[in-house]
């Protein structure tokens, strides 16, 4: 197909919708829930073709994803009451491969009085070869939320599925918000790691005062627990920690490494999730096993201004280490961007990202992230372009592709650092920037990238995009998702995210941008995954066969397109529960 100049893309004013966040501290909607019913929507245009999600109701928080005896497990917050947060329970599946999954019987509930009131998010630590879980559990009592630590074993070790959870009466709860610990802010204890003496770690999140702070307690035996005098980390006003991870990454390889590993070539990952702002942050840092002290390293801001996993819908991200093929794996739960009112009427909310391997970096300085291989296997009807020169202004749509459900990697020439605009020093927030310079909005060098999920005539589009700035001779590298033209719903969140990315002209020649198409997700990795944005989005036109996929450029100056290679995917293989709530398998 030839390209056009299109009018749509010049001049064209468009709405900042500041980030309305996921939801940490949830809201109950109990209106919503009386109106729920048992079947949902046979029409599902945003229901996901390979993204992790339920058969209904609402999903929140991965928990202790883990792999055992070669079954990959993903626990996950699930409510039983409908699409909106309430009566929460760790819902499970398994999988062999991190595409297809099985979807099993609940395999925790609010139970016993040291979670009576909530099971809560947790993380699972292998001793001596065998999985504990510890989660955060509500007990009644007069303050609000009262939350402790508890722990729950496997039933039957021999089952390789693991569908049933004892909750040891005699242990429970292990941890307790003693020492004038905020007993309503104190959750989410991470995977345990033993130190050289032998002893185990383990880190919750909290906050004193309006400062994050991640406690540490140490046992012998992970049952008994004893407070450390020192937190293991904290940070001056950043709010409620939640959902801390804390891992080591080798400084010079890209394999994963287990939890407990120490040594000279190892440097340490503190990831957290912001109650205040909806955001996981993390450092990379140095870890001191004889003090229990994590320091970030120079440079590496610990604040929300910090890197971040995802500059998207992300949050309560948790990594664990798979022995199998020596990688970390990462998890993050991705929140809906429509109403309540039309999760409601199609029957669910939530789902999870694709499980991603992160390493970290050539220079250090921050984690890559990349879809797991295994998702290539979906691949299916492969689409390339030629190698061309973009015009300013111009589009070019990808044919022969099933543009609701996909998978595109597409390359870009750096451009000469002569030929791109001069940065203004005041652009410091780039979200602020791509809002303010969306898709539509004509630079020197870029916007340039995909337009996904896009109606025929594109009065719906998310652009997914580059612009490139000089700024005292050196590059700066932006990389947006912009939703402003993403619906014609109005009531849907539309906010546009944005990234700088950290780009060395002597090795990244080219800005690779790879995009996970699936219904409603946008899911964008930027230069080899130095940048992810997920976006959830809901097209009233672009939807199943009415998408379409364009790649563009709307800077004044040519801009070379290096490749462009697509491929339609195949839905994964999921089996679901008829009864999620007392079915056994």
């Amino acid at each position: 197909m030839a390209m056009n100049t299109v009018p749509w893309l010049i001049g064209l004013c468009c709405s900042v919708i500041l980030s309305h966040g996921v939801q940490a501290s949830h809201h109950l909607y109990r209106n919503f829930q009386s109106l729920q019913s048992n079947g949902t929507p046979i029409y599902q245009p945003y229901r996901t073709g390979y993204h992790f999600q339920p058969a209904k109701n609402w999903m929140n928080d991965p928990n202790a994803p883990m792999i055992y005896n070669g079954i990959y497990h993903l626990f996950y917050q699930w409510s039983t009451s409908g699409a909106v947060w309430g009566d929460i329970v760790w819902a499970h599946a398994t999988s062999t491969d991190l595409v297809n999954w099985n979807h099993h019987k609940i395999a925790m509930v609010p139970s016993e009085p040291f979670d009576i009131e909530g099971v809560w998010s947790g993380s699972a630590t292998f001793i001596q070869g065998k999985p504990i879980i510890q989660y955060t559990g509500i007990i009644k009592s007069n303050q609000w939320n009262y939350q402790v630590q508890d722990m729950a074993v496997p039933k039957d070790l021999s089952d390789p599925y693991l569908v049933e959870w004892n909750k040891p009466i005699e242990y429970n709860p292990v941890i307790k918000p003693t020492d004038g610990i905020n007993a309503s802010a104190f959750r989410d204890p991470t995977t345990g790691w033993k130190g050289p003496d032998g002893i185990w770690r383990t880190t919750i999140g909290s906050k004193v005062g309006n400062n994050g702070v991640s406690f540490l307690f140490r046992s012998s035996d992970f049952i008994h627990w004893t407070k450390a005098e020192q937190p293991l980390h904290w940070a001056k006003d950043t709010g409620m920690w939640e959902c801390p991870d804390f891992f080591p990454v080798a400084v010079d390889d890209k394999e994963g490494l287990d939890t407990s590993v120490l040594g000279p070539s190892v440097k340490h990952v503190f990831k957290v999730s912001l109650d205040d702002t909806k955001h996981d942050y993390y450092t990379i840092g140095t870890y001191n096993p004889e003090t229990d002290k994590y320091t970030p390293d120079e440079g590496s801001i610990d604040n929300d201004s910090g890197l971040r996993f995802d500059y998207g819908k992300f949050y309560a991200s948790k990594t664990f280490f798979d022995h199998g093929k020596k990688r970390r794996v990462l998890w993050g739960w991705a929140n809906e961007s429509s109403s309540v009112a039309d999760d409601v009427k199609k029957g669910w909310a939530g789902l999870q990202a694709v499980p991603r391997t992160v390493w970290l970096e050539e220079n250090g300085k921050q984690l890559k992230q990349w879809p797991v291989e295994e998702i290539e296997q979906l691949r299916t009807k492969r689409v390339s372009l030629r190698s061309q020169v973009l015009k300013g202004g111009s589009v070019l749509e990808v044919p022969g592709l099933t543009a609701s459900q996909a998978d595109v990697d597409v390359k870009f020439k750096l451009p000469k650092l002569k030929d791109v605009e001069i940065m203004d020093p005041s652009w410091v927030n780039p979200q602020l920037l791509c809002s303010s310079k969306p898709a539509s909005v004509q630079g020197k060098s870029g916007p340039f990238g995909l337009l996904a999920l896009a109606s025929k005539n594109l009065e719906e589009q998310t652009a997914i995009f580059f612009r490139v700035f000089n700024h005292q001779n050196k590059y700066v590298v932006l990389m947006c998702s912009d939703q402003s033209r993403s619906s014609l719903e109005e009531s849907n969140d539309k906010t546009t995210y944005g990234a700088f990315i950290d780009v060395d002209p002597h090795h990244d020649q080219t800005l690779s941008l790879r995009s996970l198409i699936d219904h409603s997700v946008v899911e964008s990795y930027g230069v080899d995954g130095k940048a992810v944005i997920l976006a959830r989005v809901y097209p009233t036109l672009a939807t199943d066969r009415e998408a379409h996929l364009y790649v563009f450029n709307n800077g004044t100056g040519n801009v070379k397109m290096s490749s462009l290679k697509a491929w339609s995917m195949k839905k994964a293989e999921i089996k679901y529960l008829k009864d999620l709530k007392h079915s056994d398998s």
